[in-house]
């Protein structure tokens, strides 16, 4: 139930982040709203998959260097991840396409920060280890 959660907040971000960067292609704008909306899901469910399977491993390989850049590389790994996320739905027949690496970077950035704040507001990050659970008990 929870990976439903992250897919949906995802999509949620995708679709805004789309709206805001003109960089940023989602979609085909000439179809219809139902067609959008599973295009949305569907890359979503992508991206999700590829943040569950690939981003630990690369996050593990790249741990000295985001240890000495202080976290920052992070944002390059979220670019990389949005980036085979666009490559893998074109090869599905999917639109996710970005006009330069800096418009996936700035992609990453407003995704996660959207994110962030849906996954905090909703309680859907809540996980086994959260403090705010274990302080009380």
């Amino acid at each position: 139930m929870r990976f439903l959660g992250h897919i949906i907040v995802t999509g949620l971000a995708l679709w805004v982040t789309a709206l805001i960067l003109p960089g940023m292609h989602l979609g085909d704008d000439s179809a219809t709203v139902l067609t959008q909306v599973l295009t949305i899901g569907a890359i979503a469910l992508i991206l999700a998959l590829i943040n569950t399977i690939i981003r630990p491993i690369l996050s593990f390989l790249t741990f000295p260097i985001t240890c000495l850049t202080l976290g920052l590389f992070q944002l390059v790994i979220n670019t990389l991840m949005l980036l085979l996320a666009s490559w893998v739905s074109g090869l599905a027949g999917l639109t996710l396409t970005f006009d330069s690496f800096w418009w996936a970077l700035g992609a990453g950035v407003i995704i996660g920060i959207l994110s962030a704040i849906v996954e905090g507001v909703t309680g859907i990050r809540n996980e086994r280890g959260d403090l705010s659970r274990s302080a009380g008990e």
